[in-house]
């Protein structure tokens, strides 16, 4: 664990660089699950972290804009939640890739031994085919050039269902904020407990 990437107690910082989901959009911080994924940290007795970078409206170019002012105190891991906006805005998946592919290499200049999970989005079927197949693709791609880790879907089990969103459904409810924290859990997990 290097120096830098440590919080002032000696734990190691994870930085989750979002939008709205990850700001916890219309409840409380602390059921939004960066705050959950800290309890399950606590829980397991692992010396980490959690840092909610997340902005409400927040896009690939604003992520890219700002993940060196969310890396000042370092990081160990960086989680990359981002490019849902761009995707309902209807930006070209390619501009998305292309800021979600530098927010990475920037944040791997900035902290070399920095682990990267990149967490993909969806669009729905609304947005059309092309679009959504285009933009789907980003993810893996970035994250086979980037060398980062990837959890395919952030809302996997949650988009759309009206129990588990606020009734915009997009936004996740406290419930669908806990299947979010339990799923980035299990890709979270292996990155904190290898050596």
């Amino acid at each position: 664990m290097s120096q830098d990437a440590t919080a002032s107690d000696g734990r190691g910082r994870i930085v989750i660089l979002g939008d709205s989901i990850t700001a916890g959009y219309g409840l409380d911080v602390s059921e939004a699950y960066p705050a959950l994924l800290q309890q399950q940290i606590t829980s397991e007795g692992l010396a980490y972290e959690v840092v909610n970078a997340g902005i409400s409206g927040d896009t690939s170019s604003g992520g890219l804009s700002r993940v060196e002012w969310a890396l000042q105190d370092g990081a160990e891991i960086l989680v990359v939640a981002l490019g849902g906006n761009d995707g309902l805005r209807g930006v070209s998946p390619d501009v998305t890739a292309d800021n979600l592919k530098q927010i990475i290499t920037k944040a791997q200049k900035l902290q070399p031994e920095l682990k990267v999970l990149l967490a993909g989005m969806r669009m729905p079927g609304s947005m059309g085919k092309e679009y959504v197949e285009k933009y789907d693709a980003i993810f893996a791609r970035v994250a086979d050039e980037t060398g980062s880790a990837r959890y395919p879907f952030l809302l996997e089990g949650l988009a759309g269902d009206p129990k588990l969103n606020l009734a915009d459904l997009i936004h996740p409810n406290a419930a669908g904020q806990k299947i979010i924290a339990a799923g980035m859990w299990r890709a979270l997990k292996p990155m904190l407990t290898q050596e």
